[in-house]
């Protein structure tokens, strides 16, 4: 895989993400993104990578640092091949992006569960005989949580909320974004 590649290569020439960047006239986070497959360089930068870490291009974007057959890449497959990195690299973000609303909206369904309980329940510690050591602690901190809790939720709760959403419509967003791009690279 490419982020593999560049990684192995670069620890080879003993080089740091740095001294990549620099050679290659971006940040270093840029290399630290091509490296954990986060993003991928574009051709200009992939050619100038390969040029930096002497590795022909085929070598780079293949799936094993050696190549498979002596016959280098066209710059068709190239292409082909990056452009599915990109896809595949897209999807992982889309399904990070699900994993996180998901995440935040059970949140929100457990702070309005735990809110109901605590509503019908009342402070059932109140009642407790606190003159025992032990009784008297367990109950400050019930006390202490309930009181924690009811002055966090009504924040946190609609938190969650607007971020699930917030989410949820830029996932939307890039799927009409991305049924765009297709229509108009088809002429439709």
């Amino acid at each position: 895989m490419l982020s593999e590649n560049i990684k192995a290569r670069r620890q080879e020439l003993h080089l740091s993400q740095q001294e990549l960047a620099d050679r290659l006239c971006v940040v270093r986070q840029t290399v630290s993104k091509w490296e954990k497959g986060l993003s991928v360089p574009d051709s200009d930068l992939l050619v100038a990578l390969s040029e930096v870490l002497d590795l022909p291009v085929s070598t780079l974007v293949d799936e094993s640092a050696a190549p498979q057959s002596s016959k280098p890449y066209s710059v068709e497959e190239l292409v082909d091949r990056i452009e599915k990195m990109e896809q595949e690299r897209e999807t992982r973000s889309i399904q990070r992006r699900k994993r996180l609303s998901f995440a935040l909206a059970m949140v929100s369904v457990i702070i309005a569960a735990v809110f109901i309980v605590i509503c019908c329940t009342g402070s059932f510690y109140l009642a407790w005989d606190f003159s025992d050591p032990e009784t008297a602690v367990a109950g400050t901190i019930l006390h202490g949580m309930e009181w924690l809790f009811i002055r966090t939720a009504p924040f946190l709760m609609p938190a969650c909320l607007i971020g699930a959403i917030a989410l949820k419509k830029r996932k939307q967003n890039a799927a009409v974004q991305t049924s765009d791009n297709n229509c108009s690279s088809l002429s439709c």
